[in-house]
């Protein structure tokens, strides 16, 4: 095993292979941080669990040397129920259309505005009529607040729920079927009923406009009770989703700390309710609007690094696709070809996706952000997603090790970036902690 040092000078930057440090310790230790967190049964968000694992993972940060906090936050566990409510109504919207079109209409176009704005951590409408529980997210701020950027280093630690939606034989049949996951069948099947509704407002009832109102209608009614399948299913233990990112970023704060970039304040932020719509990072990012700049904090979101090999996030969302930051990506390629040039380790690639973790939700903040995450060769998911299989024993060291110096590698990149980025004669950046 090899890790990669850059260096730079008038040439350009350049990539230069030496040795491992410490081979053994560190994969011993991100294990054991993945042990210790799925030791916690059962954290979804809002639980008991979920609590104790938080102030767990401050505990492992302050013992690190760096100062943390646990910050509480609100949220609305039950997702899959909420988003079925949406089916439920737009279902509804579409039978109420036959005799009053006009109400149809108004229903599914509810629906559909407040399912596309769940979906993507804008805003919650219909969301608010669901009970609220405390969540928490843990927050350690960095110790260089007058660095040019700041540096945001995020992963979740809550777990998911399992469901007929995530068994791998039924997934990979859905995928087959349909190659996109099920929240974007859920939207676009309200929101191409509205064409169809608004004909019918138009008095052009006929059997054609009938025959394209079905199918919609008819994947709202399934999705109803596959969304209400995974509210009742049980917690998985989250191995992989996410243990495994949550020991990479402490693993990587670590490592800055020993080594500090210069121009970059390093956060770790482990956001909780990731779950159930990504409201640790939407709650942590309306939290600080306007105290960070967009233009000057960048979010590397860490997530299901435990198996396969590196991509790097270039697009991803659960209604349509949104880009990340394009800057990231354009460091990302330049880590990825100089590593192929030198053998090729973290087979790296870019990842367009209908899944969506925390760095959407600091995309819908407007800041700087990508993801990293493995996936085995072929597979559109994460290894054991949602599933009973997600255990530590399923962790591959290899894979950490592989998204850690990957990340590692990114975030040197970025800081020489900002080096030269913030010379005399060009615009300066805003201090991070102005």
């Amino acid at each position: 095993m090899s890790r990669q040092f850059h260096h730079s000078g008038e040439s350009g930057a350049r990539i230069v292979r030496a040795p491992a440090i410490i081979a053994g310790a560190m994969p011993d230790s991100r294990i054991d941080a993945i042990r210790e967190l799925c030791s916690f049964e059962g954290r979804l968000a809002g639980t008991d669990a979920e609590r104790r694992a938080a102030n767990r993972l401050a505990g492992r940060l302050r013992d690190a040397g760096r100062k943390a906090d646990v910050e509480p936050i609100y949220v609305h566990p039950q997702a899959p129920l909420v988003w079925a409510a949406h089916a439920a109504l737009a279902f509804a919207g579409s039978l109420a259309a036959v005799a009053e079109p006009a109400v149809g209409f108004a229903l599914v176009l509810l629906a559909a505005t407040s399912l596309y704005l769940d979906l993507n951590a804008r805003a919650h409408l219909l969301r608010t009529l669901f009970f609220r529980r405390a969540s928490q997210n843990v927050v350690s701020p960095g110790p260089s607040g007058d660095a040019p950027a700041r540096l945001i280093l995020a992963a979740h630690y809550d777990a998911g729920r399992a469901g007929l939606l995530f068994r791998p034989q039924r997934a990979d049949q859905l995928n087959r079927l349909l190659p996109f996951p099920h929240t974007r069948l859920l939207f676009w099947s309200a929101a191409l009923l509205l064409p169809m509704l608004g004909a019918r407002m138009a008095g052009l009832d006929s059997d054609a406009v009938s025959a394209l109102q079905l199918p919609p209608t008819l994947l709202l009614l399934v999705a109803i009770f596959l969304l209400i399948d995974v509210q009742l299913s049980p917690v998985v233990p989250a191995a992989n989703d996410n243990a495994s990112g949550v020991a990479v970023a402490l693993a990587l704060a670590e490592r800055l700390r020993d080594e500090p970039p210069r121009n970059l304040d390093v956060w770790v932020v482990l956001t909780g309710a990731e779950e159930c719509g990504m409201e640790g990072m939407r709650a942590f990012a309306r939290s600080r609007r306007k105290a960070f700049d967009p233009a000057t904090t960048f979010v590397l979101a860490i997530d299901s690094v435990g198996a396969g090999d590196v991509r790097w996030v270039a697009s991803e969302g659960l209604t349509v696709s949104l880009e990340m930051d394009g800057r990231l990506q354009e460091l990302c390629d330049a880590v990825a070809l100089a590593d192929r040039e030198g053998g090729d380790r973290y087979r790296a690639a870019p990842l367009r996706h209908g899944y969506a973790g925390d760095a959407l939700a600091a995309r819908g903040r407007r800041w700087r952000a990508t993801a990293i995450t493995c996936r085995e060769p072929g597979a559109s998911r994460p290894a054991n997603h949602h599933s009973a299989a997600d255990v530590p024993e399923a962790i591959d060291p290899e894979a950490l090790d592989r998204a850690q110096d990957f990340a590692l590698d990114l975030i040197r990149a970025l800081d020489r970036d900002l080096a030269r980025t913030a010379v005399p004669g060009r615009a300066e950046l805003a201090p991070a902690g102005a």
